[in-house]
Parts: C-alpha cells; sequence; structure tokens
C-alpha cells in the first residue's frame, strides 16, 4: 500500500484493521453527532491570506505548552479506550509522541496504566483525571501521576453525565469485547488486530481494575464506571483538586466565555477550549468558533489551548492564528494508531508537521511564535 499522505488516508486504514466497536468508539459523536461534524467543518470557514516574496527560509513551528517544550503546537489528547485501537495502544502512542517531542496525555479510562506508560517513556507525560465519587480513589490517582512524574494534570470538566452515542449502544462496546455472535464475526474479520491483542495482557482499564475499591475483575467495573462519575462537580472540587496536585493544571472541557473567566480565576495554567470531540453536547458550537471568544475574554489571564476537530496541520495553524497557544489531536493519532501502531501515530504527527509548515510559509510566516490573526483572510462563522 502507498505510504499515508494525510488523516483521512490513516481513517481508512483504521477502519479497515480495527474492529468496528472499537473504531465507532472512537469515530463517533453523540446524537445526531451534529457538532462532531461542526468541530470539522468550521475549520474550513476560516480563509488564510496568501503572501508572496517573503523570505521563507530558517522556518520554526517549535513552541511550549504549560511551560513544556514542544517541537509543534500540538499534544496528544487523552483518549479513552486507546489500547483498544492497537494492543499496548496507550505506551505504542507515548513513545511515539516522545520520540516527536510533543507531550503525551495519558486518560483515566486508559486500558494500560500510568504505570505502563511510565515504564516505556524516559520523559513526563501527562495525566488527565476524571473525576469520581470516590475520593479516595481519585487521590490515589493523583499520588500514582506524581509517582510517574508525570509534568501537568488534566482535569476533564464536561463529562459529569455521560452524552448519549448510540454508536457505542449498538455496537455493544466493552473492554474487552463480550463473546457474543455479532462481536465474534467483528473479530474474526480483524486477523491482525486480534493477533496483536492475543500477545498482550492489557486489555482492560488499567487505572482502575485492582485500585478502585471492589472493582478487581471486569465484570464488575462496567456499572462502576456509569455510576462513579460525579454529576455534583463543582468549581470547589478544581480547587481541593489544584492543591492537592501542586503542579500544572490543565482545565479541559471549557467552551463558554462565563467558565472560561471562572477558570482563569481558579488559578489554573491552562484551558481547552473544548466540546469533547462533539461527544457531550450535541448542537453546542465548535471548538474552533469559540475559539476567538474566549481569547478575548481571558486570554491575557490564562494560556488558552484548543480541541477538536483538528486533521491537517492547516487547522492547526489557523487555531494558532485565532488565539490558541497549544492544541490537542485525538482521532488523528487515533486512526494512525489503529492503522500502523507506533509507525502510524509517528505518521500522523509527521503529516500534520508537513502541512503546518508548509501553509505557514506560504502565509509569509517563519516561525510560529510570530503566527497571530494577520495571516487570516475571513472568518466565516
Amino acid at each position: 500500500m502507498s505510504k499515508p499522505l494525510t488523516i483521512a488516508d490513516l481513517k481508512t486504514r483504521a477502519r479497515r484493521r480495527v474492529p468496528k466497536m472499537f473504531f465507532d468508539y472512537a469515530d463517533s459523536g453523540s446524537w445526531t453527532e451534529g457538532t462532531y461534524r461542526a468541530n470539522e467543518e468550521d475549520f474550513a470557514k476560516v480563509k488564510l491570506r496568501q503572501r508572496v516574496l517573503v523570505d521563507m527560509t530558517n522556518r520554526s513551528l517549535a513552541t511550549t505548552m504549560v511551560g513544556q517544550e514542544a517541537s509543534m503546537p500540538v499534544a496528544l489528547a487523552p483518549t479513552g479506550l486507546c489500547g483498544m485501537q492497537h494492543a499496548d495502544g496507550e505506551m505504542l502512542a507515548a513513545k511515539a509522541a516522545e520520540e516527536f517531542g510533543v507531550p503525551f496525555t495519558l486518560s483515566t479510562m486508559s486500558i494500560c496504566s500510568i504505570e505502563d506508560v511510565a515504564s516505556v517513556t524516559s520523559k513526563p507525560f501527562w495525566f488527565q483525571l476524571y473525576v469520581m465519587k470516590d475520593r479516595d480513589f481519585i487521590n490515589n490517582l493523583i499520588d500514582r501521576a506524581k509517582a510517574a512524574n508525570c509534568s501537568a494534570l488534566m482535569l476533564t470538566l464536561d463529562l459529569q453525565i455521560l452524552g448519549q452515542r448510540h454508536k457505542d449502544l449498538r455496537n455493544g462496546l466493552s473492554a474487552p469485547p463480550k463473546w457474543t455472535v455479532h462481536h465474534g464475526i467483528q473479530l474474526a474479520t480483524k486477523p491482525f488486530w486480534c493477533m496483536d491483542m492475543l500477545r498482550t495482557k492489557r486489555r482492560g482499564f488499567g487505572n482502575i481494575v485492582g485500585h478502585a475499591k471492589n472493582v478487581s475483575d471486569l465484570s464488575s467495573l462496567s456499572s462502576w464506571t456509569a455510576e462513579q462519575f460525579d454529576p455534583q462537580l463543582s468549581w470547589k472540587d478544581v480547587a481541593w483538586i489544584k492543591e492537592r496536585w501542586g503542579g500544572k493544571l490543565i482545565l479541559k472541557g471549557i467552551l463558554d466565555e462565563e467558565d472560561a473567566r471562572a477558570a482563569a480565576d481558579s488559578g489554573a495554567d491552562a484551558i481547552v477550549v473544548s466540546n469533547h470531540g462533539g461527544r457531550q453536547l450535541d448542537g453546542a458550537l465548535s471548538s474552533i468558533s469559540m475559539l476567538p471568544r474566549i481569547v478575548e475574554a481571558v486570554g491575557d489571564k490564562i494560556e488558552v489551548h484548543l480541541d477538536g476537530g483538528i486533521r491537517s496541520g492547516q487547522d492547526v495553524l489557523k487555531a494558532v492564528a485565532l488565539g490558541a497557544r497549544g492544541t490537542y489531536i485525538g482521532r488523528p493519532y487515533l486512526y494512525g494508531l489503529g492503522a500502523m501502531g507506533k509507525p502510524g501515530v509517528t505518521t500522523a504527527l509527521e503529516i500534520i508537521r508537513k502541512e503546518m509548515d508548509i501553509t505557514m510559509a506560504l502565509c509569509g510566516k517563519r516561525d510560529i511564535q510570530t503566527v497571530d490573526r494577520s495571516v487570516i483572510a475571513e472568518v466565516g462563522f
């Protein structure tokens, strides 16, 4: 097969290799999936200024996100069940990110545990936290992230209750998959995925099983997670988590100026403009359309990042031009991981870097640090 040239190429390959229930988990939104589609479509409404006869030599995409050096303004987003796109997925993705020089964020709902990822990396990674009703478990997770030398904690704010994702319900999603006739047919058509999964012991939620109370096997895990996400999460919880963690804190899930101001006042180090990839409130505005408004509201007080809808290096450049200090990719790297394992994650990052670099040059800029709204010709939202 020819080398993938776009994120869409990786998506096509991942669809062929990954069982439907897990591909659909990554590639779905809630309810009508309107917000999921808008996240991508609204990037196309941002038009760039083409510039000519400018010096395009010695270009640099290097930047920092919450004080951490990054080879480009991109981090790998926290994604649940990453290890079901490919065996040992979080470990492979973390290694690819480290080698590429961009931050990796491990999800609470990962297949590989914090300790698994720490065992294969030499530089600090970030950990994303969901707040559960079991506060002892949360304290333990924070302590484990500290012990693994994680350099930032990302607190997700927009999943107090779970948005309904029809594909997951229809597919009977579980990790590992339940042995039904329907699932058996899916797995039988994905032999390479199955062979890889047979070689690993990591097939459940590694951060939870054996660590949370009364969760010693997979049979009780599904009900535990459904019951444990805390619908009473409030700004008071942000305060105690910040104090308990004591390090860099990123708040993910901000999509409103009022919430952005509260986040800036909380003492956090950065916010992520995000609607959870269109997986929570269907009908919400896209992340990129809300970015300029949130930057205007709090950009002088707190570092602003963006998550949702990025499928190219051009999208990253547009987000930076509209005020984002950094961006996150979830689905693009999951497509690469599902398609090709660790080399696929690297390929996704290479595609985005090349597109961003060339687009920046054609907009008349040589350094990502100088990219601002002057490269934007029109914003159609």
